[in-house]
């Protein structure tokens, strides 16, 4: 598969992640931080709000998370990847083994019926870790550089710029394989990291590719 957009330092691709994975040599990648589709219907429901909706809402796959990746994509992540972070991992337990080190990011939500927290699973060996960092509605951590929502399960950047300096300290090569808005592109590159993304929505590709470039001219994304 030919890469869909490069730059120095990320490259990215259009298509199932499970074609890319398998061109893959096996830990030839540093980090895998992700976030997949966590198969619980949520886009059957009204939390589609504060998404950009122009054009973002026009290509939504509303059935984007009716269905969870499958074994063989988890088996190819674990593979690939030296140390991996899955959010949403308390979805995927039956392709996951047991872990001790569990990332608890705390979005300091209150008055809502959106989870208080999300959960990601770790192949580490070490302890339980925290982060908290508002994600509201309309509340963010940094009020005065608000991201623009383009995606229904957007990660806050600077949440992914915490984790990367945490776990991905020597700069090794990071990959994400259900890009979507491309958080883990952008604070690859805030950081000057290397990194693979993934995403099968071509407009999505798209946003990803206006978000570095407006990243690069030092805009608001």
């Amino acid at each position: 598969m030919k890469p869909y957009y490069k730059n120095e330092l990320t490259t990215i691709y259009n298509g199932d992640c499970l074609e890319v994975l398998k061109t893959m040599t096996d830990n030839s990648v540093d980090l895998i931080l992700t976030d997949p589709p966590y198969g619980i219907k949520e886009s059957g429901k009204n939390n589609n709000r504060g998404t950009k909706k122009i054009p973002s809402t026009k290509f939504i796959d509303y059935n984007w998370d009716c269905f969870t990746p499958s074994k063989e994509h988890f088996d190819e992540m674990l593979r690939v990847g030296k140390k991996v972070i899955i959010f949403g991992g308390n979805y995927f337990i039956e392709h996951l083994n047991n872990s001790s080190c569990w990332l608890v990011w705390d979005k300091n939500n209150f008055g809502n019926d959106f989870a208080d927290c999300e959960l990601a699973w770790t192949n580490f060996k070490t302890a339980v870790r925290k982060y908290k960092f508002t994600w509201n509605g309309m509340l963010q951590e940094d009020m005065k550089h608000k991201e623009q929502r383009y995606h229904p399960t957007q990660k806050p950047i600077e949440l992914f710029v915490d984790i990367l300096k945490d776990y991905n300290k020597d700069n090794g090569l990071v990959m994400d394989c259900f890009a979507g808005s491309f958080t883990t592109a952008i604070a690859c590159e805030k950081l000057g990291m290397k990194n693979i993304s993934v995403e099968k929505q071509k407009e999505y590709c798209d946003i990803g590719v206006e978000r570095l470039n407006k990243l690069q001219m030092r805009l608001d994304i």
